[in-house]
């Protein structure tokens, strides 16, 4: 998205950054952005993963504002 002008990040849970740096670092972009939450999340509901994504929001905006 973003060799497309599109700003982006990925939100990753804590097991899997480094998997994801690594993955970033391969594809030439290793200053790319990862925001780290908590982990496991396959399990849970979807008002649980509203409070999760909300609690992200301001980080995501700082993150990718110009």
């Amino acid at each position: 998205m973003e060799q497309q002008g599109t700003p982006a990040i990925a939100i990753v849970t804590a097991p899997f950054r480094k998997t994801g740096e690594a993955m970033a670092a391969s594809w030439g972009v290793p200053s790319y952005a990862f925001l780290e939450t908590i982990h496991p999340i396959g399990n849970l509901s979807e008002p649980d993963l509203d409070k999760i994504a909300d609690t992200l929001v301001d980080e995501v905006e700082r993150i990718l504002a110009p």
